[in-house]
């Protein structure tokens, strides 16, 4: 599955940055993101973000995959 950057952001709102993968992870789950993304969300190939640009930046290496 590809995983837009943008979409997801948009299910980010409010992180509280830095932020742990599990954190991303819920955070997008309680804004309604669907089952498909939080999967994509838990395979991120990082564990600690340090703003929406590391996790848009991870989301491109997984899309690289």
């Amino acid at each position: 599955m590809t995983v837009n950057p943008i979409q997801v952001q948009k299910f980010l709102s409010g992180v509280d940055y830095p932020a742990t993968k599990d954190d991303i992870v819920d955070t997008a789950q309680a804004q309604g993101a669907d089952d498909d993304l939080l999967e994509a969300l838990r395979n991120l190939p990082m564990d600690q973000f340090d703003s929406p640009n590391d996790v848009s930046e991870a989301i491109g290496k997984l899309n690289d995959q």
